[in-house]
């Protein structure tokens, strides 16, 4: 005997947020996704790469997702613990072997490495800056996905007193 309880309520917990998109492809590399209340935004490949170029890659969006998850967690961290600071600004890059995007299964398909400047214009300490990093780092989702994936990730966070 088997016994299946389904609770259809969607009810989720308290601490536990979801979200959603629709994305729509036209059969091409073109693709535009629909956020909602924040609107549309469109992923395509470069002409040279098939695309349209109407918009990043995807893989420049995460890219750009990671950088502004980055932001906001900083920002939160930043807020709980006290740090003021007056910017923050993001020079990024990525690196993949586009075998495995191309077939090659001994190959990953996603990132091989992953290089960010993070530059703070903060007049606080650089020990206090580094106590906001190490715990914007614990809690940055997107870097933690990266992680996770086994990216080489390498982030270089740079005090700017002006």
């Amino acid at each position: 005997m088997s016994t299946e309880i389904v609770d259809q309520s969607n009810e989720l917990p308290e601490f536990v947020r979801r979200k959603s998109l629709t994305a729509h492809n036209d059969a091409t590399m073109h693709t535009v996704v629909n956020a909602g209340e924040f609107g549309t935004f469109t992923m395509d490949e470069p002409i040279a790469h098939g695309g349209g170029s109407q918009g990043p890659s995807p893989l420049q969006a995460v890219l750009g997702a990671l950088c502004g998850c980055e932001g906001v967690t900083f920002n939160r961290t930043a807020t709980d613990m006290g740090f003021t600071y007056d910017s923050l600004d993001f020079e990024a890059s990525f690196t993949i072997d586009i075998r495995g995007r191309l077939g090659d299964r001994e190959v990953r398909p996603h990132f091989q490495s992953v290089r960010v400047r993070a530059v703070v214009a903060t007049d606080k300490t650089a020990e206090a800056m580094a106590a906001v990093v190490a715990e914007t780092e614990a809690r940055c989702p997107v870097m933690n996905l990266l992680l996770d994936a086994s990216v080489d990730l390498q982030i270089q966070w740079v005090r700017d007193a002006g």
